[in-house]
Formats: structure tokens, C-alpha cells, sequence
């Protein structure tokens, strides 16, 4: 086969989607993906086809899988080059040439950013050395950031937990964030992490949750605290909500209970929640999260073992 072209001979030539997972979730991937898997190197999965429950699990999916011999690293850039102009390595073998390969490319802005921020639209791509002539790549990512990592810049003083960061992640990718004038509840508020987030944004934040709330979150203007169990709330004695927010520990088919209970009564329009697992055989119950109309569910770059759905109502424009 002449270099510079692309490879069939390979033995991961019937890869056509990779999954890069987060650190520690390869097994999960590996699961929904079963016999489809190709090949797996570190936290790189390759498979024959897509799956959507992978899908959930992985930091990025690599859609539309190419495969190149070529002849130098001049030659692998302009590649790379030929289909787009942003490109993030992950790299697992060949360290040095893959990284003067990187080089050729156009530099990347840093990872670190400020909250609220847009979305690039600007596609991010990603690539990686398979063997030192064989790169494989893909223009059409998941994810608009590098290998799915998104950092903010910290707030030191104010949020009473890191919890902040994974709901600013969701709202990043939700496109959306409550404002001014609306109400949100936030569900197992305490310590007052979300809450701190949604005040911020200007929003009222009704917070519920038996454990006390930090005492400078309780003292936050727009703020009511009720000391009670999300899952004894009546909806309807609650009120319309814009925004129902839940990181409650609980297994997932009783916050599924909880939110049908909402959606049933009318009473919230947009959702963002976290679905923490206990067992593998919960995955049902986020299959249940994603048959929701307009629903999308991912592994946050801040989550842990756990996944987040995030459902914005019927006029959003977010893609599942």
C-alpha cells in the first residue's frame, strides 16, 4: 500500500467511531459496546459501529473514524490540516513524533476559561498515532473541547464546595442558564454549591435539603432555604419553577420517580440532574432519562461515577 493514503490493511481498518473515556470509565464503555469493540489502547475504545449508552460514558466520541499511512509528520499535518483547521492529540504511544506532529498544527487556546462563556462553534477535532506511519482521526467530535476536557477558572472564595464546576459544565453544554427573574430549586442544595451558582446568575433559588446549607449561602439575597426531603415535595404546593436542579444522592429510578412527578404536574420547564450510580444494573433507568423528549445525557468532565441529564424544554436548541 502506497503512504499518504488511507489504510485497509490494518487490523483496526473495520474501526469506523472511537471512545475516549475519562480517566476510569473504560469498563462502562466497554459494556454498552460489546462485541463492537475493535481494539483498546489506554482510554482510547475503537468500535465497528456507534452506541449510544457508550456514547453517555465517554468524555469524546470520535464519529466518522479515518485512518492515513504517511510518509513524514510534514505530511501527517497537512493532512489534518486538509480537513479542518482545530486538532487535540491523545496521545498513547509514539510521544515525541506525535508531539512535533502537533507542533505543525495551529496552537490551541488555553483550557482554562470564565464562567458563563459561548460554546465555540468552530469544530474541535481529534487525532492520535496508532503506529508511527498510521494516524487516526477524526473531524467531527462530540465535544467542541479538547478530548472533552473542560477547566474553569476557580472561585476560592464564595462556593462552599467544588460541586460549582460540574453545574457550570452542564449549563455550558445546555447553551443555556437561568437569568434574571427566574425561579429555580435546587434540589439536595446543601452545601449551597448550585445554589451559589444560580443566585449568582441572578436568579431566585428556592434550596431544599434536611442537611444545613453554608451560613454565607443562607444569607445570600434571593435565597430561600427549606430543611425537608426533596422526594416529600408536592410540586404543586411548590409552584412553577423555570429551572429544577437536583445533585441528590439516591439511587436513579427514585430521582426518575421524582422528576416524572415534576413533569407530570407541569410544574418545571427546563432540568438539569445528576444520576448517581450504585450498580450496573441501574443503566436502564438512564435509558428511561434519555427517551425524555429533548433530553440528552452525558459524563461531565467534573463528573465521578455518575451522569447528568440535562433537559432544556421544547424551544432549545441543544443537540442530543
Amino acid at each position: 500500500m502506497p503512504l499518504g493514503s488511507p489504510d485497509v490493511s490494518s487490523p483496526v481498518s473495520t474501526a469506523k467511531v472511537a471512545y475516549l473515556a475519562p480517566e476510569g470509565f473504560v469498563d462502562p464503555i466497554l459494556a454498552a459496546l460489546g462485541d463492537r469493540v475493535v481494539a483498546v489502547r489506554e482510554r482510547l475504545v475503537l468500535a465497528t459501529e456507534p452506541c449510544e449508552q457508550a456514547g453517555w460514558w465517554a468524555a469524546n466520541v470520535w464519529h466518522d473514524l479515518q485512518q492515513r499511512r504517511i510518509e513524514s509528520i510534514g505530511d501527517g499535518a497537512k493532512w489534518l490540516r486538509s480537513m479542518q483547521r482545530n486538532w487535540t492529540l491523545y496521545a498513547t504511544d509514539f510521544f515525541r513524533r506525535a508531539s512535533l506532529l502537533e507542533g505543525k498544527l495551529p496552537p490551541l487556546r488555553s483550557k482554562v476559561r470564565p464562567f458563563p462563556f459561548d460554546v465555540p462553534t468552530s469544530p474541535m477535532g481529534g487525532w492520535t498515532l496508532w503506529e508511527s506511519d498510521l494516524m487516526l482521526a477524526s473531524a467531527r467530535c462530540s465535544s467542541p473541547f479538547g478530548n472533552g476536557e473542560l477547566e474553569f477558572e476557580e472561585h476560592k472564595v464564595g462556593p462552599p464546595s467544588r460541586a460549582y464546576r460540574k453545574l457550570w459544565e452542564a449549563l455550558t453544554l445546555a447553551g443555556r442558564h437561568p437569568v434574571a427573574g427566574e425561579r429555580c430549586i435546587d434540589l439536595g442544595a446543601s452545601p449551597g454549591g448550585w445554589t451559589w451558582v444560580l443566585q449568582g446568575l441572578g436568579a431566585s433559588v428556592l434550596a431544599i435539603d434536611k442537611a444545613a446549607l453554608d451560613a454565607s449561602i443562607v444569607a445570600l439575597p434571593n435565597v430561600e432555604v427549606r430543611a425537608e426531603s426533596a422526594f416529600g415535595l408536592d410540586p404543586r404546593e411548590v409552584g412553577p419553577v423555570d429551572w429544577l436542579f437536583s445533585d441528590v444522592i439516591c439511587y436513579p429510578k427514585r430521582l426518575f420517580d421524582l422528576v416524572t412527578r415534576w413533569r407530570d404536574a407541569g410544574m418545571a420547564k427546563n432540568f438539569v440532574c445528576t444520576i448517581k450510580f450504585q450498580g450496573s444494573d441501574e443503566h436502564a433507568i438512564a435509558r428511561s432519562f434519555a427517551e425524555i423528549p429533548g433530553s440528552r445525557i452525558v459524563h461531565l468532565h467534573h463528573n465521578k461515577h455518575e451522569l447528568t441529564w440535562i433537559n432544556v424544554g421544547a424551544d432549545s436548541t441543544l443537540s442530543v
